[in-house]
C-alpha cells in the first residue's frame, strides 16, 4: 500500500459544457450579476474541480489520509486562484487507511464477489479461508452468548437476505399480481423474523460485529440493500479484531442460501487496511475580505468529507465542488465585497457534524455578526426549494435577492415560509440551534409532492451512501448553475444594507427551537 496520494491536474477526457453566451433575462442593470454569470457559465471549472477531486483524490473518509491530502489540494487550488485559505483542526478521529478487499467464493464453487471491506475494519492477517455460518439463531440473549464459540474462526453473516434483488417498481411493472402479493408478503415475514433473531442475541443490528469480534470470527460479513440495481450502503465499523466485510446483496444472498442449505461455502478473503491512530481532522476555509464591514460574515458551506464505498461525488463532492467553484467566481467578480464571505468546507459532517459543530462552538465572535449561512449538500440538479428555517423575515430577503438573479435560475426557485428549523441532517443544522440565519439548498418538488430526500436523480436509493457514489453520476450543467446561484446569493447577501432578521416564527405546539449538540472532538465518544 502506498501512504501517499498524488493529485494530477490534468483531465484524461475532454468535456465542454454547453455554453449560454448570456441570459436572456437579467433583472436589473448590476454589472456584478453579470460579471458573476459570464465567469460562472462561460468559464466554469466544476468539471476540472471535480475530477480531480472525485477520481484522484477519490472518497475523503474522515481520518483519513485522503481527507488530510483534500484538505491540502483545495489549500493549493485557493491560493492558485488568489484566494486566501487555511485548516483549522478541531479534533481527532480514527486514523486509517483503505487497501484492497479480495473477497472469493471457493466451494462448493468458484466466484469472486461483490463487496469490499466496510470503512475502518481490521485488516485480514494476509489471505483467509474459512467456512461461511449465519448469525445464530438463538431465543434469549444468554443462548447467544452459549452459541458464540461455535462462530470462531469462520465468516458470520449478520443481516437478512433479499429473496429478491431487483427494486419494488421492477416487481410492480413486470410481476404477475400474485407473484408482487406473495413477494411482499415473504419479505414482510423475513423482516420480522430476522427482527426477533437480532433481539434475542441482547443487541442491536449495529453493535454485532463488534459483539462477534470478541468471538474470533474470521469475519463477519454484513449487507444494506439499497433497493435499487446493484446498489448497497456502505458505512463503518468499530470491530478491532476480525475485518467486516459488505457485500453487494446478490452476493450476500448466495452465500447465505448456500449455508442455509448446508452447502458449504467457504470464502478465501484478503481485505488489506493501515490503523493510522488518532490523527488531527480539520476543517478549510477560503477568506475574500469585506472592504466595509469585514468582521461581519456571510458563509458559503458544505461538507468535505464523505464514506468511501465510493468516490463520495453526490455526498457531497458536489457541494464542495460548487462552495470552490463559487469562491473562485466571487474573486473575480466580487474581489472587494461589503462583508468577509468565508467557503467552509467541512470535515467529518457524516460522524455528526462535528467540523461545523466544532466551528459554532469555537467561534461564536463570528456567529454573532454573521450575515447568512448558505449550505449546499442536495447532490444533483438545480436548486429549486430553500425552506426558511424558522426565520419570520427570511422569505422576504430571499425574495429580493432572488428577483435580483437571473429567471433562468431564479424562476425555478419555491420558498417554503417561513419553515421549521431542522435539528440535524447536514450542516445548516449546526448554526440555526444557536439562531444563525442558516438554509440549505434542495432539489426536487418539496416536501408537499415527496419527501425531499428521494426527488433528487434517485440519490436516496443510487448514489446516498452507496457503492455508485461516482463521479459519472454528476449532472455538471446542474452543478454549473448550483455555483453561480450560490455566487450570486453570496454577494447579494453581502452587500445587504442591513443584517438579516433573526426574528423566529411561533412554533407550533410541542415544538421548541432545537438545541445545540456539543461536536465529538475524538473518535471514542462518536
Amino acid at each position: 500500500m502506498k501512504p501517499s496520494v498524488r493529485f494530477g491536474l490534468a483531465c484524461s477526457l475532454s468535456f465542454v459544457l454547453p455554453q449560454v453566451v448570456a441570459a436572456q433575462s437579467f433583472p436589473s442593470d448590476d454589472p456584478v450579476i453579470r460579471a458573476i454569470w459570464e465567469e460562472g457559465v462561460e468559464r466554469s471549472q466544476v468539471y476540472e474541480i471535480g475530477q480531480v477531486m472525485m477520481d484522484s483524490i477519490g472518497p475523503r473518509l474522515s481520518g483519513s489520509p485522503a481527507m488530510a491530502g483534500a484538505n491540502d489540494w483545495a489549500l493549493a487550488k485557493y491560493a492558485e486562484w488568489g484566494i486566501e485559505a487555511y485548516k483549522e483542526q478541531y479534533g481527532t478521529w480514527r486514523g486509517w487507511e483503505r487497501g484492497i478487499s479480495h473477497i472469493d467464493l471457493i466451494a462448493p464453487r468458484v466466484r469472486t464477489l461483490e463487496g469490499m471491506a466496510a470503512a475502518w475494519s481490521p485488516a485480514t492477517d494476509g489471505p483467509v479461508e474459512a467456512e461461511v455460518v449465519i448469525l445464530a439463531d438463538a431465543d434469549s440473549p444468554g443462548a447467544f452468548q452459549a452459541a458464540l464459540s461455535e462462530m470462531r474462526g469462520k465468516f458470520v453473516l449478520i443481516s437478512r437476505p433479499e429473496a429478491s434483488c431487483r427494486p419494488r417498481e421492477n416487481l410492480e411493472q413486470f410481476a404477475r399480481p400474485e407473484t408482487l402479493a406473495r413477494l411482499t408478503e415473504e419479505r414482510e415475514r423475513a423482516i420480522a423474523e430476522w427482527s426477533e433473531r437480532v433481539g434475542n442475541t441482547g443487541f442491536d443490528a449495529r453493535a454485532l460485529p463488534e459483539v462477534l469480534n470478541t468471538a474470533g470470527p474470521a469475519g463477519v460479513i454484513r449487507s444494506q440493500w439499497s433497493e435499487g440495481w446493484g446498489v448497497n450502503k456502505i458505512f463503518g465499523t468499530r470491530a478491532q479484531r476480525a475485518p467486516v466485510l459488505d457485500l453487494s446483496c446478490e452476493a450476500y444472498g448466495l452465500l447465505y442460501r448456500l449455508a442455509e442449505n448446508d452447502q458449504g461455502p467457504v470464502l478465501r478473503v484478503d481485505a488489506q487496511a493501515r490503523f493510522l491512530g488518532e490523527v488531527p481532522v480539520s476543517n478549510a476555509f477560503a477568506v475574500i475580505p469585506g472592504s466595509v464591514e469585514p468582521e461581519e460574515y456571510v458563509i458559503l458551506g458544505g461538507h468535505y468529507d464523505s464514506w468511501d464505498g465510493s468516490d463520495g461525488a453526490l455526498d457531497n463532492g458536489t457541494g464542495a465542488v460548487a462552495v470552490m467553484e463559487a469562491m473562485r467566481i466571487l474573486k473575480h467578480a466580487v474581489p472587494n465585497p461589503r462583508r468577509t464571505i468565508i467557503g467552509a468546507l467541512w470535515n467529518g459532517e457524516e460522524q455528526g457534524l462535528n467540523g461545523s459543530r466544532a466551528f459554532v462552538e469555537d467561534h461564536p465572535e463570528i456567529l454573532e455578526r454573521t450575515h447568512t449561512v448558505f449550505n449546499i449538500d442536495h447532490g444533483n440538479g438545480p436548486v429549486t426549494f430553500i425552506p426558511m428555517q424558522g426565520f419570520a423575515a427570511a422569505g422576504g430577503r430571499f425574495g429580493d435577492w432572488l428577483a435580483q438573479i437571473p429567471s433562468e435560475l431564479a424562476d425555478l426557485v419555491t420558498l417554503e415560509i417561513p419553515g421549521m428549523p431542522e435539528s440535524g441532517g447536514t450542516d445548516h443544522a449546526s448554526f440555526l440551534c444557536a439562531g444563525v440565519p442558516a438554509f440549505s439548498f434542495h432539489v426536487g418538488a418539496g416536501r408537499s409532492a415527496m419527501n425531499i430526500a428521494d426527488n433528487r436523480w434517485d440519490t436516496s436509493t443510487y448514489t446516498w451512501h452507496t457503492n455508485r457514489d461516482s463521479f459519472d453520476k454528476i449532472i455538471f450543467e446542474d452543478l454549473r448553475d448550483d455555483a453561480v446561484m450560490t455566487a450570486m446569493f453570496a454577494y447579494l447577501a453581502s452587500e445587504d444594507p442591513e443584517p438579516m432578521p433573526r426574528d423566529r416564527r411561533a412554533m407550533p405546539p410541542g415544538e421548541q427551537w432545537p438545541d445545540c449538540r456539543p461536536p465529538a472532538r475524538t473518535s471514542g465518544p462518536s
